[in-house]
């Protein structure tokens, strides 16, 4: 989990129970790739460093040592927040990311922090035993094909979606694919961090003001930021929470603002 232990629904759950209308994808929310022993609430000390970002660079394999997803799809920017929910489709709610020697140094600082789920290894075969709840053939063999399915003639870039892919596979990589043949090896491992639920409350949107299930505006209740439902849908891309907080925390202060001096 991610945040406070407090944010348990509490605003929607007083809205909805007065008559709100709710909309959005209530099935959906901002999902990420979070260290797999973090603790169950957020830690201030830390911040956001129990995050997993640099997956488009490697490979992530789940318990049958599998890869599950395409890492390289998009920027983390378009991704992140999508595939925390998908590794906790995978057996056992866990995922492993694996790097070898090309990516390591380029990892996020958030790779570095001293409470993280690592292990690292010098073969691939000794790594495939460390990896904790992995079927260590069922790695070796996938990396196997992996490592033999990377076309090499695209040039890695990590700053472009650069096209260097895999052929052949199941579940191909687009970009950003590497071979991991080179010592050492690093493996971190994650579970989804929840940060926010796409369905929410339904407002006017200039106003900001909450409608009840008659489309009827609610007097004197306004909603902002996560609270509004209707603004995501399956996937989220980075940074746009804090302009929906923006936009429309001013949208409900002026709505409220103007109501309180009409009634004044």
């Amino acid at each position: 989990m991610r945040g406070t232990r407090f944010n348990t629904g509490d605003g929607l759950r007083m809205a909805i129970d007065i008559g709100a209308s709710t909309c959005g994808n209530w099935s959906g929310g901002h999902a990420v790739g979070w260290d797999y022993n973090a603790p169950e609430f957020g830690d201030l000390d830390v911040g956001d460093n129990f995050q997993k970002h640099s997956y488009p660079w490697g490979v992530m394999v789940n318990a049958t040592g599998k890869r599950f997803v395409d890492e390289g799809a998009d920027f983390r920017n378009y991704t992140y927040a999508r595939y925390g929910r998908v590794i906790l489709e995978q057996p056992d709610q866990f995922a492993w990311q694996v790097f070898d020697r090309k990516i390591i140094p380029m990892l996020r600082d958030e790779y570095r922090i001293k409470r993280v789920t690592k292990v690292s290894a010098n073969t691939l075969e000794e790594l495939a035993g460390k990896l904790e709840g992995v079927d260590p053939g069922g790695f070796l063999e996938e990396m196997k094909r992996y490592n033999a399915s990377v076309q090499k003639d695209a040039r890695f870039n990590p700053n472009i979606k650069d096209g260097r892919c895999t052929v052949g596979l199941e579940i191909n990589k687009s970009n950003w694919a590497n071979t991991i043949d080179e010592a050492p090896f690093e493996a971190y491992q994650v579970t989804c961090g929840l940060t926010f639920t796409f369905g929410g409350l339904r407002i006017v949107s200039d106003t900001g003001q909450v409608v009840d299930t008659d489309m009827n505006p609610i007097p004197g209740l306004y909603a902002a930021g996560e609270l509004v439902g209707g603004l995501f849908y399956f996937n989220y891309p980075g940074g746009s929470g804090l302009t929906s907080g923006t936009v429309f925390g001013r949208t409900a202060g002026d709505g409220a603002g103007d109501a309180a001096k009409a009634r004044s």
